[in-house]
Formats: C-alpha cells, sequence, structure tokens
C-alpha cells in the first residue's frame, strides 16, 4: 500500500495527547479568574483579563497536530520549517520532543536544509503555511507533510489566487518579511496566475502607492520606496491599473480597513466611480480571532486602568498589535514575552511599535506602584494559558502575596 503523504486533519489522536496539551498549556489560574468573571482581586491589586486573549482555534490546532504528528511517528525525524507559531516557550516545547527547525526568525530554510531530507522524513508546515516554492521541493523529496494553516490564512490565499486569476495585482497589508505574507504573496503563481503582488506595511507607504496612482509620484521614486515589496519584474504604471486588497491575518483591522479604503478612493478618482469594479476589489479576509482580541482589549480599556500587561511573543504581529493599542490609551503598558518576565520589583519588556524583528527588550524597576493598583491584561493568540497564569503569580508575588490565593 502507498503511504499517505499529505496530512491536513491530523490523525484523530487527540485523545491521546490531551494530557500532554493540559499539562503544558492550561492554566488552573487562568479558569479560575475567568469563573470569577475574568477579574481577580486582592489586597487592593485588581486584575481585569479581556474577554477574549491567548489561544486562538488556528493556534490551538497547529499545537494539537504537532503533538499529534509525534505521537503518529514516534521512531522517524520530523522536521518544522520555521516557527510553528511566535511563542519560544511553544517552539521550545517542539524542540523538546525533537522536532527540528530547518530555519528560525523570518528568513526561511536555506537551500541545503530541503537538500537533507528524505521520504522517511515529517515536515510540519506552520500555522502561517510556506510559500508554493517550499511545498514544491518538499514534494519533490517525497516527504510526509503535515499542513497546520490556519484556515483564516486560507481564506487569503483563495482571495489572493482570485485576484492573480483575474489579472489583478494583489496589494497585501502586512510585513514584506513575516512567513504569512510571504506565504500569501506566493500564492499569486497558483493555478497560472500573474504573480504580480505589493506588500504595503502601512497608511504611510499605501499613502506611495495612492500618489502614483493619482499621477504625484514617478515610477523610480515608487520602485525606491516600496522596492523590497514588490513581486519580481513589478512595472508599476502596468501592474497598478487594476487591484485588489487582501492582508496579513494579524495586522491591525482598523488599518487595513482604512488601507482598502485609500485604494478605493484613489482608483474611483482615477478611473472613475462608475468604473470602480474594473479596477479594484476588496474583501474583509480579517482573521476573526484577531478582531476578537483587538475589540475585546477595546473593551478592557473601557475601564480605569493603572497599567496594562500584554503577553506573548516579541516577534508575533498580534501581540505587538495588542500592545500598539495598549500603549495608545494606557500611559504605563508592557509587553512582555512570558510570564517569567515579571521578576519582582523589575519588569522586561518590548517598548510599543519597535520592529518585529528588532530583538529589543529593555528591564524597568519600579515598575508596579505602592497602594491600590488597577492592572489590565491580554494575550497574543499564541500565548499559552499556562503564561498568563504565571504571569498573574509573578504580579502576586510582586505584591507580596502568595499565587496560590489566586485558586482559594
Amino acid at each position: 500500500m502507498t503511504e499517505q503523504k499529505y496530512f491536513r486533519k491530523g490523525f484523530k489522536m487527540r485523545e491521546n495527547v490531551q494530557h500532554l496539551l493540559d499539562r503544558d498549556y492550561r492554566s488552573e489560574v487562568v479558569d479560575r479568574v475567568r469563573e470569577n468573571g475574568n477579574v481577580f482581586e486582592a489586597d487592593g491589586l485588581t486584575i481585569r483579563l479581556a474577554d477574549e486573549f491567548g489561544f486562538c482555534y488556528g493556534v490551538d490546532r497547529a499545537v494539537d497536530y504537532a503533538f499529534q504528528t509525534r505521537e503518529k511517528f514516534p521512531g522517524r525525524r520530523i522536521f518544522i520549517t520555521g516557527d510553528m507559531i511566535h511563542n519560544a516557550s511553544m517552539n521550545d516545547r517542539l524542540r523538546e520532543m525533537g522536532i527540528e527547525f530547518l530555519s528560525t526568525g523570518f528568513e526561511g530554510p536555506p537551500e541545503e536544509a530541503f537538500e537533507d531530507l528524505s521520504p522517511e522524513d515529517v515536515v510540519l508546515l506552520p500555522a502561517f503555511g510556506a510559500p508554493i516554492d517550499w511545498v514544491e521541493k518538499l514534494r519533490q523529496k517525497d516527504c510526509v507533510v503535515v499542513d497546520t494553516t490556519c484556515g483564516s490564512v486560507l481564506s487569503v490565499w483563495k482571495r489572493v489566487t482570485r485576484y492573480a486569476g483575474r489579472g489583478f495585482t494583489s496589494i497585501i497589508h502586512g510585513k514584506y518579511y513575516h512567513e504569512e505574507t510571504k506565504a500569501t504573496a506566493s500564492q499569486t503563481l497558483r493555478d497560472g496566475g500573474n504573480g504580480k503582488y505589493l506588500i504595503v506595511r502601512n497608511l504611510k507607504e499605501t499613502g506611495y502607492v495612492t500618489d502614483f496612482i493619482l499621477g504625484r509620484m514617478g515610477v523610480e521614486e515608487l520602485t525606491e520606496r516600496l522596492a523590497h515589496g514588490m513581486s519580481p519584474g513589478f512595472d508599476p504604471e502596468e501592474d497598478l491599473q487594476r487591484v485588489g486588497v487582501a492582508n496579513q491575518t494579524t495586522m491591525l483591522m482598523s488599518e487595513t480597513m482604512a488601507v482598502g479604503e485609500e485604494l478605493r478612493k484613489a482608483m474611483a478618482e482615477r478611473y472613475g466611480a462608475e468604473n470602480i469594479e474594473e479596477h479594484f476589489e476588496l474583501f474583509d479576509t480579517i482573521c476573526s480571532a484577531t478582531q476578537d482580541r483587538q475589540d475585546a482589549l477595546f473593551g478592557l480599556l473601557e475601564n480605569t486602568l493603572d497599567l496594562m500587561v500584554v503577553i506573548g511573543g516579541y516577534n508575533s504581529s498580534n501581540t505587538n498589535n495588542l500592545a500598539i493599542i495598549a500603549d495608545e490609551r494606557v500611559p504605563r503598558s508592557y509587553h512582555i514575552a512570558s510570564g517569567d518576565c515579571i521578576e519582582g520589583d523589575t519588569i522586561r519588556h518590548k517598548p510599543a511599535g519597535t520592529p518585529l524583528n528588532s530583538g529589543e527588550e529593555i528591564e524597568e524597576s519600579g515598575w508596579l506602584p505602592d497602594g491600590p493598583v488597577r492592572i489590565g491584561l491580554t494575550a497574543g493568540a499564541s500565548t499559552p494559558n499556562s503564561q498568563i497564569g504565571l504571569a498573574i503569580g509573578r504580579i502576586l508575588e510582586a505584591r507580596g502575596l502568595a499565587p496560590q490565593i489566586a485558586l482559594d
């Protein structure tokens, strides 16, 4: 019998690994705070959790499939193309399980990483997905592939494939170096697509595009400013006549919608509102989990808070966006990678707004004020409850309280 080489729906072995998932990622402290309406109070300290935080469905699924893969193939080499998710503790746990990483960071696997693979090897594709050329290399190697690509990412890919098939250029709101954005851009080549895309990071970069569309910027200047996000052979004069908007699923929802609106207005002005359908398309491809966590944070910020703590990987796009929202509204906001960044009177955190790949972390003393204090707490979609529970425990210790009090 020919061995199955591609898996996307797991191995129906969740019950085999559930005890490991519970041990590594569940938090009884978080469960108790949730049962109490997402509020914990003791000795003048109030901690409020957002209504939505932590692991989303796509991340939970990816982590589950990784554990199932190790259970399914106990004697084989197992690899993953890069970070499973942007959470250091999660990726470290996979390494402990004997899963090897073909690359780290945002660069992607070098050619020699693929060359060393054999048909007996198992390769995981992360929740972000993987570019078409990586998948093709794995197919050529005849590896067993376990695909954990998030369904929300796949929805964006369908839109980009549609744009490319219709001869539209995909304008992708995202970070050009991010694994998900690279994978999304590659979808413009699927099914004979035109391969045309342009990645814009924010409204400032979108403004360069609209200035070009409206004749206020030339080809050379646009190329100089946005060459890092252009598809090979990109010709602005030809390729910006018909555009469709897509996004990296973890971007700020409000910014993605604003990017789309600016482009729509520019195309309507250039070609006439009556002809807009021939030149512009926009579909809502915002990840529901990303939107839910952002909306929940806005709800949390309606309370009076003295400080905010946002937990999640420093290279996690959705966590960084939560940190930006918090920092704009609560002067004392801290983005921490994990619960153990809190050490009594000292906290290690990443300043809001610094680039994902900067690696910047600062240490600050006196972060937790004396007397009554109201703390808001949320976490990115790749942050397990175990890290949230650890952060709560460390906050209690910093106030001289025993973490056990959260369970009493």
